[in-house]
């Protein structure tokens, strides 16, 4: 086995990029990460890493944007030090969301996100559960896509009891594939939970203006639960339209049951609240709110905390999440996640296949 040589930890989640240099065995490489007075990005890494394989851990934060941009002048300053292979591990990857047009006149972020990443320099992306799977052909780089469901449906068997009576729920239809995927591996029964909304009020052209103009965007397979910002005055844009009901629709037996709400992410938690209690009110004994990504913006997590129809809250720990945060409710469970991407390192460095880690949880390395 050929040792690993260079490992590069971005400023974004520290505490991840430890926990997987650890389990190599490997000490980080010393750079030097700061900002200059105007909130510029600079990067210097202080050791040789010519004809080296090299690997960028970096996830996306809650400084999105800072976390990306240290990113790409990272892969640049490799790059130009005449690194001879450049990986970028991602574990959340940057506007993920925003992988297909959901107005006229909007862009697809996540496709410009790759294009730049390409353009810096990277040979290869590693990253974990995509908020789409056509968000991988974006690019023109070997994109490895890495799932949580292992490490997920372990937890589950050895922490939930009576799980073998329990039901998978996607709370919208365009979560349908991931649960049934889970599912499949417990061996247990799925449900969904389908929204209709019907819209009764007229827009209000205040919030329709060039200036103002942030429409909370809808789609079956997205939950955007917070209110936008708008850029300049940092003030909350709510959607266009004042009136709105919504009928939910469930679809499967839950009654008596432990319920498992999967989706990728976990951002804004009103549509996750909205369908807990949807099942509680249809005989469920437990529920459970389970994401990849613990985004958990603004005050999610004290409405999880406060929400009697929530058992717990799991997530893993590709996210950033800081001690303060974590105290917040009593309901978070965080899965280390670290096993999983470090075995991934160490698998392409040595040239192996990974497709193992797609079913399987790794045995500590």
């Amino acid at each position: 086995m050929n040792a690993i040589q260079q490992i590069i930890a971005g400023s974004s989640h520290p505490e991840l990029a430890s926990l997987i240099t650890s389990r190599l065995g490997v000490e980080p490489t010393k750079v030097l990460l700061s900002q200059f007075k105007n909130k510029e990005t600079s990067v210097e890494i202080t050791t040789s890493v010519r004809n080296d394989d090299v690997y960028i851990i970096q996830s996306g934060s809650s400084k999105i944007n800072d976390s990306l941009m240290e990113l790409l002048i990272l892969i640049n300053a490799c790059k130009g030090n005449s690194a001879q292979r450049i990986t970028a591990v991602i574990p959340y990857f940057p506007y993920s969301k925003q992988s297909k047009k959901k107005k006229h006149r909007g862009a697809i972020a996540a496709k410009l996100v790759a294009n730049i990443l390409s353009i810096s320099g990277v040979d290869h992306i590693i990253t974990m559960d995509l908020h789409a799977s056509q968000t991988q052909g974006f690019f023109d780089r070997p994109v490895d896509n890495l799932y949580a469901e292992p490490t997920i449906a372990q937890w589950i068997q050895e922490n939930v009891d009576d799980w073998e009576n329990g039901v998978v729920v996607s709370k919208n239809a365009g979560g349908a594939k991931r649960v049934t995927s889970l599912a499949d591996r417990l061996n247990i029964d799925f449900a969904l939970i389908h929204k209709d909304r019907a819209r009764t009020g007229r827009a209000d052209q205040s919030l329709s203006t060039p200036e103002n103009i942030y429409n909370r965007l809808e789609d079956e397979d997205d939950d955007y639960d917070d209110s936008l910002v708008d850029a300049e005055t940092g003030h909350e844009v709510h959607r266009a339209f004042v009136d709105e009901t919504s009928h939910m629709t469930l679809v499967g037996d839950v009654q008596d049951k432990v319920c498992f709400i999967v989706d990728d992410m976990i951002d804004g938690c009103h549509s996750f609240l909205e369908a807990a209690d949807n099942l509680v009110s249809h005989g469920a004994k437990q529920v459970y709110i389970i994401a990849t990504h613990g985004i958990l913006s603004g005050n999610s997590l004290r409405q999880i905390e406060e929400c009697t129809s929530v058992h717990k809250v799991v997530v893993t720990n590709t996210y950033p999440f800081p001690a303060e945060k974590r105290a917040l409710s009593s309901k978070l469970k965080v899965l280390d996640i670290s096993a999983t991407l470090a075995e991934a390192i160490r698998r392409t460095h040595n040239g192996e296949s990974i497709s193992y880690l797609f079913t399987q949880v790794p045995k500590s390395l």
